[in-house]
């Protein structure tokens, strides 16, 4: 399975949802994490192809005020390595409460109502790879977000929105000139895992300490257990979601 699947399924999904065409400047969002370092690679390597023709940059978004670490050092060597320039920008989650967000993002707004802290963490790093993005002239943002992402984001839509939807593998913003995209939405969990342990990834230095806390967290254990009662589940749930893209 390992190597050969994952490739198999990231080139299926630029062909099946078409997300990359000639010219394409694109910014790949590195965390340090295993996702987004596979995904570097595997965008560095299809760009060495003739086409379609485009052009992958990177960038890592420190965060001043959050107690997790990457060895900076080592993703620029892996970058290089790649023929990839990476830009290591920086930016605060506490610059989220003074942005007034809430309402943009779908959440309630207004009065003395404190946004979580991931939910800050997560809109400032997005913000700053925007800039950066329009910085580097990228027309492009290649996020990590694989399968299970999206199986669990979709969970939490339908259990605290009351909707069924999901990230999108593309995706154009509104009140911006960029698109999103998510190559490795059709590859699971544990095959990045597989992939990681394969290349010798480097892990990262120190986690987030609110990751476990997240209802994210929480979601990853229901989609087990949904698969203990129905090994098809990942199968039958994918196909239903994607009907929303």
């Amino acid at each position: 399975m390992g190597k050969d699947k994952v490739t198999r399924l990231f080139n299926e999904a630029l062909k099946r949802y078409q997300l990359i065409t000639d010219g394409d400047r694109i910014l790949v969002g590195l965390s340090g994490g295993k996702d987004s370092m596979a995904l570097l690679e595997l965008l560095a390597r299809r760009a060495r192809i003739f086409v379609p023709r485009f052009e992958v940059e990177a960038a890592f978004v420190r965060m001043t005020d959050i107690p997790y670490q990457s060895d900076e050092d080592y993703l620029r060597a892996f970058a290089a390595s790649l023929g990839v320039s990476l830009h290591v920008v920086e930016t605060s989650s506490l610059d989220a409460t003074e942005s007034g967000v809430g309402a943009d993002a779908g959440l309630p707004s207004g009065g003395e109502q404190k946004k979580p802290v991931c939910f800050q963490c997560s809109w400032q790093r997005r913000k700053k790879l925007f800039e950066t993005a329009k910085e580097q002239g990228c027309n492009k943002i290649a996020l990590g977000h694989h399968r299970d992402d999206l199986m669990q984001t979709a969970l939490m839509n339908l259990t605290f929105q009351g909707q069924f939807s999901t990230m999108r593998p593309m995706m154009a913003m509104d009140r911006f000139p960029m698109t999103l995209i998510r190559p490795l939405c059709l590859i699971r969990e544990r095959e990045m895992e597989q992939w990681a342990a394969s290349h010798g990834y480097q892990k990262q230095i120190k986690n987030c300490p609110f990751e476990s806390a997240s209802t994210r967290f929480n979601m990853k254990h229901i989609v087990a257990e949904l698969e203990q009662m129905n090994p098809e589940f990942a199968y039958t749930f994918y196909r239903a979601i994607e009907r929303t893209f």
